[in-house]
């Protein structure tokens, strides 16, 4: 008991550190891009749309592929899940072949 009681302690102690380590944390400060005056505002854009498109792009391709993956899992999951409930079902039909006998 007293194990127990040390245990808990020391635990509630570590955890209240590192509560207090996270806070203590500060933010990473956002960055903000001005233009200078004397450049226009419509040669700026054309660059970031090209950069943007390859940027969706990618990210697209990165999403098919974790839509893949999930369709995958979740065939599997149903799988397993179908696999289950025939154990199950069997279990339950020796539970009443052992009661008979």
């Amino acid at each position: 008991m007293k194990r127990a009681l040390q245990t808990v302690i020391v635990l509630t102690i570590g955890a209240a550190l590192w509560i207090g380590a996270v806070k203590a944390q500060q933010p990473t400060p956002q960055m903000v891009i001005v233009q200078p005056a004397g450049t226009t505002a419509a040669a700026t854009p054309a660059p970031a749309a090209a950069v943007s498109e390859t940027a969706i792009d990618s990210a697209i391709k990165a999403l098919e592929q974790v839509k893949a993956t999930n369709e995958a899992t979740l065939k599997k999951q149903e799988e397993m899940l179908q696999q289950l409930d025939e154990l199950q079902k069997a279990a339950e039909q020796l539970k009443i072949f052992a009661k008979r006998v």
